[in-house]
């Protein structure tokens, strides 16, 4: 993980985008850590988007804590029954 202050970073931009699609740059303000360069070239924006999203990461949390239901059960609610299986072949 590289390092770079901030005033560096204003001097230096492209050269830490650059830097920070292969690794992590922390930029540091008065010598503490004040943000992190992350490189996301050739992401789609969607992912992006749904990576840094506080919000949808509260919601994943949030729908990981609830009970959940089987499988059948599922299935019973949507009235959709089970695909049969086709038998192994040999």
């Amino acid at each position: 993980m590289k390092t770079i202050n901030v005033r560096d970073l204003q001097k230096k931009i492209r050269q830490c985008v650059d830097l920070a699609q292969r690794e992590h740059v922390v930029v540091t303000r008065h010598g503490r850590p004040a943000a992190v360069v992350v490189g996301v070239e050739g992401k789609d924006w969607e992912d992006v988007f749904f990576q840094t999203n506080a919000s949808f990461w509260k919601m994943i949390q949030d729908r990981r804590t609830e009970t959940t239901i089987s499988l059948a059960e599922m299935r019973g609610r949507l009235g959709v029954r089970a695909a049969r299986r086709k038998p192994a072949e040999r």
